[in-house]
């Protein structure tokens, strides 16, 4: 698969409608230096000097997606507290429709403490969400269907996607095509998706590990047939995307940039590959796009986002 080298489809873009279903965090940065250890234990001590609140989780899908020029309505649940105020309000800030169920949990919190660009300590803060608010998501998926072209349900294992199983039958008996960001070892949650993106380790938890190059694809190939997908996108780090489709392996090599930060970089794939479909690319074209949109993401600090200007070639 060769690296494009068209202008970025912008017009085409902004009509791209794009539904995001997932697990919403908050990651939040408390930035800082540090001068000394402290007396009473043997950690440092950070002068807290600024802190930044960032959108993470599937909400970092629809924060990508909306960055590149496209409609994006997010579903997800948070907690009655500050930081679901601030999932809310960054979220409309960002430009996408958020529509996020009230749930008498804490809203999952990502706390990194940075000393001079480099984390020192992640604090987390989670709960799995009560069954009325799990109901409110489906509904609100429901209702959202006739609106958009593509559904994305991004997994981070925090419970929103629990009952994903039953989702998916939902969205594609509505004609649109499912995108799922997996996790966990038991795919077969994912039966009947369009395409599954799993990240290297994701794939080894449902496949085992591969010898070589070919039982890879022996294995991914096995695994795509067995959930009805069309296609299944490996994201493999350094090595690049590997896309497995009814027309075979097409495989692109990771873009030479300097790797800062690969937090959300998952996000930035999926959220490309879901633009670049809803606007109908084919499969290897969406890819290489979304390798494109990865190769700088990942040498920003935190979860970032790609911008059209950035695209170009």
């Amino acid at each position: 698969m060769k690296a494009l080298n068209q202008p970025f489809p912008a017009d085409a873009v902004t009509a791209a409608r794009v539904l995001v279903v997932g697990d919403v965090m908050l990651d939040r940065y408390w930035f800082g230096d540090v001068h000394r250890i402290s007396p009473e234990a043997p950690v440092p001590v950070v002068h807290v000097s600024r802190s930044e609140d960032r959108l993470g989780g599937a909400a970092n899908v629809a924060r990508n997606i909306v960055a590149l020029g496209a409609q994006a309505t997010l579903i997800g649940v948070v907690g009655r507290d500050d930081a679901g105020e601030a999932c809310e309000r960054l979220a409309s800030e960002a430009g996408m429709t958020p529509l996020l169920v009230r749930d008498a949990i804490p809203t999952t919190v990502k706390m990194r403490v940075m000393g001079r660009q480099q984390q020192l300590l992640r604090v987390d803060v989670e709960a799995r969400p009560q069954a009325a608010a799990l109901l409110g998501v489906h509904e609100a998926l429901q209702a959202q269907l006739a609106r958009h072209d593509i559904v994305v349900f991004s997994d981070y294992a925090k419970g929103v996607l629990d009952d994903v199983a039953a989702l998916i039958p939902l969205v594609r008996a509505a004609g649109l095509p499912v995108l799922v960001d997996p996790k966990g070892d038991d795919y077969g949650r994912y039966r009947g998706a369009t395409l599954v993106s799993p990240n290297r380790a994701e794939m080894q938890d449902a496949v085992g590990r591969w010898r070589d190059e070919d039982d890879l694809e022996r294995r991914a190939e096995a695994l795509r047939r067995e959930l009805e997908l069309e296609a299944l996108l490996v994201t493999r780090s350094e090595q690049g995307l590997t896309l497995y489709a009814a027309d075979g392996r097409h495989h692109i090599d990771a873009l030479a940039h300097e790797v800062f930060d690969v937090s959300g970089a998952g996000d930035t794939v999926l959220a490309t590959t879901a633009v670049m479909r809803a606007i109908g690319l084919p499969w290897p074209e969406a890819v290489a796009w979304a390798n494109r949109a990865a190769g700088i993401v990942v040498g920003k600090l935190g979860t970032s986002i790609v911008t059209p200007q950035e695209l170009q070639p």
